[in-house]
Parts: C-alpha cells; sequence; structure tokens
C-alpha cells in the first residue's frame, strides 16, 4: 500500500494555530505576509494562494475572518503552527471535512507538524505548485457502552454512551491512587487474556511514535492499517505490546480499579470508565486524517531526526 495518495489543487489555504504561543503568533503573522505577497485579492485563478482564517484564529491576529462552516466548506489545505497538540486539535477540528493539514512545527519532538519554520516560504511555494506528497493517515474510533446501558439477555449494550475517535491513542489508566488494574482483552469478541497492569495503549501507527513508544511498542509508518495494544507497566514476564490486524475490534473490559479508571483520547480528552464497562476500538472505515509532508522529508527522514534512529555513538562516549 503506497502511501502516497493523488492531490488536489490548493489555492485556498486556512490556518490554526497555538494562540497560547507568542513565536506561533509571530509565526502565523509571517505565514500571511508570505501568501500576501503573492495573493491575487479578487480570485485564486492563476495559482496563488488565498488564505482564509477561522473565527479563533482571526481574532487572535486581529484579521477579518470566515465562519466555521464557511471555513470547512471552501479551504483546500490547513497550515497549522505549533506542536503536535495543537495538530491533534486542528485534526479533530477537520475530521468530517477531511482537509489536508501542513504543520510547521515549535514544540518538541513534532511527528506530526514536521515542517520547520525556517522552510515555511520554501514550503507554501511547493504546496501551491502540487509538490507535495499526501499521506492518508488511518484513524482510532472508540465505543463505550456502559453496565447501565446493557442488555440483560444479551449483555452487550444496543447503542454506544460515547463514541469518539483518536488520531493517536486511547489509554486507559488508573488516577491517582497505585491501585493495579485487570483489564480484561477480546479481539473480536474473542477472550484473549486478562492482564493485571497501570494501564493499557491502543495506538493508531501515528501514535506509534508517541505515548505506545515509551511502553516498549513497535514504530509504525503512519499510512499503515494496523493497530498497536501496548500494556503500561505490566504486572507479568509475558506480556508484550502486539498489533492487529486491519479488520480487529479490541475490546477492553475493566473488572478491577473501583471509580477510580479513566479512559483518555489521545491524551486532550477524558472520559470515566466504571468496572463492566465495555470498550470497543477499531480502526475507522470511513475517516482518515490527510496530512501534507514535503519532498525528500520522509517519515523515516523523522524517525532518524527526532529519535536518533541508526545513528552510531562509536566514537561519542
Amino acid at each position: 500500500m503506497s502511501e502516497i495518495y493523488p492531490k488536489k489543487k490548493i489555492t485556498k489555504l486556512g490556518m490554526i494555530v497555538n494562540s497560547q504561543k507568542p513565536e506561533a503568533i509571530e509565526m502565523a503573522r509571517r505565514v500571511l505576509r508570505i501568501v500576501r505577497d503573492g495573493e491575487d485579492t479578487r480570485e485564486a485563478s492563476d495559482g496563488r494562494l488565498l488564505m482564509l482564517l477561522p473565527p479563533h484564529e482571526a481574532s487572535v491576529l486581529g484579521e477579518r475572518g470566515v465562519s466555521d462552516d464557511e471555513w470547512l466548506n471552501s479551504v483546500d489545505a490547513v497550515v497549522v503552527i505549533g506542536g503536535d497538540g495543537t495538530f491533534l486539535r486542528a485534526s479533530r477540528y477537520v475530521l468530517d471535512a477531511a482537509i489536508p493539514l501542513y504543520g510547521v512545527n515549535l514544540g518538541h519532538l513534532g511527528f506530526l507538524a514536521s515542517g520547520k519554520p525556517e522552510n515555511i516560504e520554501l514550503d507554501l511555494a511547493n504546496i501551491r505548485r502540487g509538490n507535495y506528497e499526501l499521506v492518508e493517515r488511518p484513524i482510532l474510533q472508540c465505543e463505550v457502552f456502559t453496565d447501565s446501558a446493557q442488555v440483560a439477555d444479551t449483555g452487550i449494550a444496543k447503542s454506544p454512551a460515547h463514541t469518539f475517535f483518536a488520531i493517536n491513542e486511547v489509554v486507559l489508566t488508573k488516577n491517582a491512587i497505585a491501585r493495579l488494574l485487570h483489564i480484561e482483552v477480546r479481539f473480536n469478541d474473542k477472550f484473549f487474556g486478562l492482564l493485571p497492569a497501570d494501564g493499557i495503549i491502543i495506538s493508531s501507527p501515528t501514535g506509534s511514535t508517541a505515548y505506545a513508544l515509551s511502553a516498549g511498542g513497535p514504530i509504525m509508518p503512519p499510512h499503515m492499517r494496523s493497530m498497536i495494544l501496548a500494556p503500561i507497566c505490566a504486572h507479568t514476564l509475558y506480556s508484550r505490546p502486539l498489533l492487529a490486524a486491519p479488520d480487529d475490534t479490541i475490546t477492553l473490559v475493566p473488572r478491577s480499579g473501583g471509580l477510580d479508571m479513566t479512559l483518555t483520547q489521545d491524551g486532550q480528552l477524558a472520559y470515566e470508565v466504571l468496572p463492566s464497562d465495555r470498550i470497543n476500538i477499531f480502526l475507522s472505515k470511513n475517516s482518515v486524517i490527510r496530512t501534507i509532508s514535503m519532498p525528500g522529508r520522509s517519515f523515516l527522514d523523522l524517525v532518524q531526526e527526532k529519535l536518533g534512529w541508526g545513528q552510531s555513538l562509536v566514537g561519542e562516549c
């Protein structure tokens, strides 16, 4: 499966900014200047770029903006300025519209927001010319069935109490109290095991370089269709991260933990979980995140640059 997909001509750019970082605001103003230096104020018929701002960014930058609906229905791609956290927020914002995202990294690792501030003018020119690669990243869909909603004769709820999507990972973990969890794990509703651990991570390929990596999980190219199951501090000697097939559904059922468990979405949103709640996680069949990368900056290049993979330390000790 190739990671390069057909590209849409880009004439109207949007922008999402981490408004809490002064350097991000400064970079956003720079992007506006670059775009406007080559902008046809009437139309973008000659291949020039137009910039459209959603309400929040327009307010922060003191610029004229458009409504959320108009913005989502008009822009061809979005420049995301900040770090990976800002990129995750932008991904949820454009999820239903499937708008490609290009991130300019002002954070730390920057696997999602992989663009460099010093390259922004060249990158915008490449986007305008169509000289970029478009990667479709599968995402997780999570359905939470609460115990109170379950049907007596089958034990399975008619409909989930919560449904959400995660770009990186879904994590079931304990809260502040140091209590061991026992999590029933099922694959396609077949019992797989009862895991004693501090928690468990279900990661998308994109999330393989995030929390799952610190739990010993493998690194996967972001276009692969697979999930990673990675225990957090498992209280066994046999539990290791494993990969799920593209069409698998992983089910988590906490069997202990009391009222001290949380299910988190990309480390940004949290949901309360009770014992015997049923959590189904699978790769979405209808939704993906599309990201823009520049020629010569492949995923493996990022792994080498950000994680130092394959770099010899001989002679540096």
